[in-house]
């Protein structure tokens, strides 16, 4: 049975977080301490995912319906939502984060290279670096930062020629 209006507002938080299903995916996740989360639950590549459509009651159960909605569109379509909110923040940053610049440098100079080499490359950038420093404003960067990519890619004891080529990471 879908969900109301009125069963989201009258909804109390109990000693366990719990989920109110409506239809198609999305559900009303209500937390313990009183918070009330929307989430679209679905499937990618044959994977599940939840996707995160926001904070009850700045987004109402109408405009998470029609933000489900288009995150089922955009999966008929095949593109996955959390992919496809990622590079569109990404855009929103006006590309001079450190992941758009890693990228620009990539597609400059990855010609040069063969596909196993660049795709060495890619996939480290994505793997080891992206996750962590990839959305920050290349200017703001730190050294320390930089030295705690690298410190976690030595625990994971991964060694061999670094992405530029010239040394160990």
């Amino acid at each position: 049975m879908p969900l109301t209006s009125s069963l989201v507002r009258n909804t109390k938080p109990e000693t366990k977080q719990r989920k109110l299903f409506d239809e198609r995916g999305l559900f009303l996740l209500v937390k313990p301490n009183g918070g009330k989360l929307w989430r679209f639950k679905h499937r990618f590549d044959g994977k599940e995912k939840l996707l995160s459509l926001g904070v009850y009651p700045d987004v109402s159960l109408k405009d998470a319906r029609e933000r489900r909605d288009d995150a089922r569109k955009l999966v008929a379509n095949g593109i996955d939502p959390s992919e496809n909110r990622k590079a569109e923040k990404l855009a929103k940053g006006g590309g001079n984060c450190f992941e758009a610049v890693a990228r620009e440098w990539y597609a400059k100079y990855s010609t040069n290279w063969s596909a196993d080499h660049g795709g060495r490359i890619i996939r480290r950038l994505e793997r080891d670096i992206f996750p962590w420093i990839g959305g920050k404003p290349i200017a703001g960067v730190t050294a320390p930062e930089l030295l705690s990519v690298i410190q976690r890619i030595e625990k994971r004891g991964a060694s061999g020629r670094n992405i530029a080529g010239d040394g160990w990471v």
